[in-house]
């Protein structure tokens, strides 16, 4: 790989290093916590073709040093609402959502973790199962089956191989399934020649891929999805709109 000018891994152009930042910076910086300097610098490459942003170096770990460097007893520091009130909320959302259609519906909820959200929904009757490349590592997506319903809640800029992630997808969903997945675009707040200062490019939480609109739309393209975004963070993938989700997806 060439280390000034890496491939972009979603649309396989030519990127260009665009900034560096300290490996301590975090998404609570949002809020005025920093952390201290760790003196580690981290580069992120940005992608002249679709606008994808990414950490080249980080994209290169194992599990295991995902797992000591970033995914340690420390992540809760960075990020305290991973262990209860994100999946609490995301399973009240998606109760909301799909009300009484929850019953005909097989749900993934992919990087979920310890099967925090999957665990809450099975409780309120769904059928729910947990997928987390980090924490089920004994399991391939292959051997999980076939899901209606998707989610990906706060996985995508985690993940170092966005093909790959795309290809775990088209292998679970269902045919007339959906995907529905959150994660902050980088539209209007990565921008050439300024500093990479965006509250969520941050290295110490995984944050170590930044999608743009049109990155995004590659990934779909790619992979035969629609996408369809209903927040700059809130987004889905699908090929045929389910009679289930018709009442919040909206074509032509």
């Amino acid at each position: 790989m060439n280390e000034t000018h890496p491939a972009c891994p979603v649309c396989g152009g030519e990127a260009s290093l665009f900034d560096v930042v300290d490996f301590n910076k975090a998404c609570t910086e949002a809020t005025g916590a920093f952390l201290p300097r760790s003196g580690i610098p981290i580069y992120y490459a940005l992608c002249g073709g679709c606008g994808f942003c990414f950490a080249p170096e980080i994209c290169r770990w194992s599990l295991d040093e995902f797992a000591r460097k970033i995914y340690n007893d420390d992540y809760v520091s960075v990020d305290p609402d991973y262990i209860d009130a994100r999946p609490r909320a995301n399973a009240e959302n998606l109760k909301s959502m799909f009300g009484h259609a929850f019953r005909s519906i097989r749900h993934l909820d992919y990087g979920g973790g310890e099967g925090t959200l999957a665990g809450m929904l099975r409780g309120a009757g769904w059928n729910s199962t947990s997928y987390d490349p980090y924490v089920n590592r004994d399991a391939s997506p292959g051997q999980l089956g076939q899901f209606d319903l998707i989610t990906a809640f706060e996985v995508f800029e985690h993940v170092p191989d966005p093909r790959e992630l795309m290809s775990h997808l088209r292998t679970l969903l269902a045919p007339g399934g959906l995907v529905l997945f959150s994660t902050q675009l980088s539209d209007g707040q990565i921008q050439p020649n300024q500093r990479l200062a965006w509250w969520y490019a941050a290295p110490r939480n995984g944050h170590i891929s930044l999608y743009s609109q049109k990155s995004l739309v590659a990934l779909a393209t790619e992979s035969k999805f629609n996408l369809g975004s209903f927040s700059s963070g809130s987004h889905i993938f699908f090929r045929s709109v389910p009679t289930w989700a018709s009442h919040f997806i909206r074509t032509g």
